[in-house]
């Protein structure tokens, strides 16, 4: 009896392994580029980022807004636009860097900007300490290749609304972001939109605390563009 019960337990133990060794192989075939979730994990967590192989070997710039040259919008606590961009920009650079992409943070006024040629190029700001909320972003309104941005719109959009929690200003779409002057300094070739995070003032919250989230919101939103 009991040389057969260690049978049946190395036996179970066998089976339990295949089964683990399953679901690993599994799940690692349908997770996402950005990994996977178990069924108890925190629905609010940031996923590290995995390789995209699509996006391997392409180039992505970020102007973090206002670095380099002035602070931005400042609050009357002291906080600053900049400071929010920079965190982001730095966050996100890390991901697309974890994805596989080339990526160069770029401040604003760079001298690189002119003639800049890249996959993509996104520049960060962050609207004003009024009691607002949302965010919005936009391509040039002289673009040479507007479905090619447009369809770089849809894919931020998309990915930043849902990642961020924050929903659509667009009524505050104004001239300063359709005729922002990097639009007019680099490569007409390269794709490029600038993104409002959100307000300082209603949304100064998540600007603050949630930046690694708002940072996987725009990494997903330049993946689906770069991948398609």
């Amino acid at each position: 009896m009991r040389r057969s019960t260690v049978k049946r337990l190395e036996r179970t133990m066998l089976l339990l392994m295949f089964l683990v060794l399953a679901l690993s192989t599994w799940l690692s075939w349908h997770g996402s580029a950005d990994g996977f979730a178990w069924p108890w994990d925190d629905a609010a967590r940031v996923p590290r980022q995995r390789p995209v192989r699509a996006v391997s070997g392409k180039t992505v710039g970020i102007i973090a807004g206002h670095m380099g040259y002035d602070s931005g919008a400042v609050c009357e606590d002291g906080l600053q636009e900049t400071q929010i961009t920079q965190a982001v920009a730095r966050l996100l650079a890390e991901r697309l860097t974890q994805a596989g992409a080339t990526v160069e943070v770029l401040a604003e006024k760079d001298a690189r900007l002119h003639g800049y040629r890249a996959d993509a190029l996104i520049s960060l700001h962050a609207d004003s300490c009024i009691d607002a909320s949302g965010y919005k972003a936009a391509r040039s309104d002289r673009s040479t290749q507007p479905l090619l941005e447009d369809k770089f719109l849809r894919c931020l959009y998309r990915a930043y609304g849902e990642k961020s929690g924050l929903s659509q200003h667009l009524n505050s779409i104004s001239h300063d972001m359709t005729q922002y002057y990097a639009f007019n300094q680099i490569d007409p070739a390269t794709p490029a939109v600038i993104l409002e995070l959100g307000f300082i003032g209603g949304d100064r919250q998540v600007l603050t605390t949630r930046q690694d989230r708002l940072a996987w919101g725009v990494s997903e939103g330049i993946l689906c563009f770069l991948a398609d």
